[in-house]
């Protein structure tokens, strides 16, 4: 399996978590910024645990969602910073090809497409904090975040098979 540098070292946890942040990040800047599709608390109110509404068409509903919306994005940022310094400590020689290899953006997918699959089943179907975009056909829009996910694992997976060692030159840096 091509999750392996020449060094022998994993990097299927590190590039997973990379992937979990990086995907968090695409979530976040297009879906929450660029589209404004949603915010983290953009469904509350309906929600299924009872959490008071913070509209989104309000100063202070928007303040508290774009505060819940910061912190998604720390989240996001120390998992990108986590799964980086795993790949620091993990891989020792060969970094730079590291970044051209199959095995790095195959897992990488992977742990973006984790990152829907859990957001999607937690946030929008078991908390319904929040929906991929509101209205009429919510549901559609939830269940195609959840399908391009198990796309992306399917994709990622198939992308890492495919790879070999990251480095088959031993020795060059």
């Amino acid at each position: 399996m091509g999750s392996t540098t020449v060094d022998g070292a994993d990097i299927r946890l590190p590039a997973i978590v990379l992937g979990v942040g990086l995907g968090g990040f695409v979530d976040g800047i297009v879906l929450h910024q660029v589209l404004q599709w949603h915010h983290m608390l953009s469904s509350t109110g309906s929600d299924n645990v009872g959490i008071r509404a913070y509209p989104v068409d309000t100063v202070p509903g928007l303040q508290m969602n774009t505060l819940w919306d910061g912190l998604f994005h720390v989240v996001t940022w120390v998992a990108v910073l986590t799964g980086l310094a795993l790949l620091y400590s993990r891989v020792t020689r060969s970094r730079g090809r590291l970044w051209r290899s199959g095995a790095l953006w195959g897992w990488a997918l992977v742990g973006w497409g984790l990152f829907n699959l859990v957001e999607g089943i937690v946030d929008h179907h078991l908390l319904g904090i929040h929906h991929v975009h509101g209205g009429p056909h919510q549901t559609a829009w939830d269940v195609g975040f959840l399908l391009l996910g198990a796309a992306l694992v399917a994709l990622g997976w198939a992308v890492q098979r495919r790879a070999t060692a990251v480095d088959t030159c031993a020795g060059r840096r």
